[in-house]
């Protein structure tokens, strides 16, 4: 869920003039808590398209970010906006790379994603946490325009431009941390799924949910008496 902070900094590096008569992209535009889309339509765009894995609420097409340069091909899009979505991503350095692909030169990226210490959200997968070492690695090929932390989350929210002698860098040495094993690394074994650190991380989030909708049943139970 995009925190508000999430969207009024995509927002501060993207004013009107960057946006009217462009072509948007939104990777992991389903949200049913809010969505940037509604501002980005204000100012007029030439076109604005949101992917997603699943259908929802500001989703145009459901696709895998993995398969960005393949369904639009290389340098398709002036925005790419990407909110509060990398942390799914298994594959990270396969979605970024179709991301910072069909994004053309001159264009804007912006990504903003759960920091370490951000709770384990399973909805449906949690993967990775993003500090702001991290991202400026990862867009090293990239020029910054505006990289900062957010403690409401926490998160890490960066802006980035694509130059016009763009040349992509190496993602492979890259390691980050995960929330599925509780330590950095570069990818995650099939054994880091079934060990007792994630069971313990998930069974607590099972708890909490469970305990959530015992609270919601309960107000909802409440009131009905109280109407009776």
């Amino acid at each position: 869920m995009p925190r508000p902070s999430c969207m009024v900094f995509a927002a501060r590096y993207l004013p009107p003039e960057e946006i009217r008569g462009k072509e948007v992209i939104e990777v992991g535009s389903c949200d049913f808590n809010g969505s940037i889309k509604p501002y980005v339509m204000h100012w007029e765009p030439k076109s604005y398209l949101g992917i997603d894995m699943i259908e929802g609420p500001c989703v145009d097409k459901v696709l895998n970010a993995d398969l960005l340069e393949q369904e639009y091909g290389a340098e398709s899009f002036d925005i790419v906006l990407s909110i509060e979505m990398m942390e799914h991503t298994r594959w990270w350095r396969t979605s970024l790379t179709n991301m910072k692909r069909i994004c053309r030169r001159g264009g804007i990226l912006i990504i903003t994603s759960p920091a370490i210490g951000y709770p384990y959200h399973g909805y449906p997968t949690d993967f990775w946490r993003y500090e702001i070492e991290d991202m400026k690695k990862m867009l090293s090929d990239f020029e910054i325009l505006g990289i900062e932390r957010d403690e409401s989350g926490p998160g890490t929210f960066v802006a980035a431009r694509k130059p016009m002698d763009y040349q992509e860098c190496d993602l492979d040495p890259i390691e980050l941390y995960s929330v599925v094993n509780g330590q950095r690394t570069r990818e995650l074994s099939e054994e880091d799924f079934k060990s007792k650190y994630f069971k313990r991380v998930t069974t607590k989030v099972r708890i909490k949910v469970a305990v959530e909708s015992t609270y919601r049943w309960l107000g909802r139970t409440v009131t009905k008496l109280l109407r009776i």
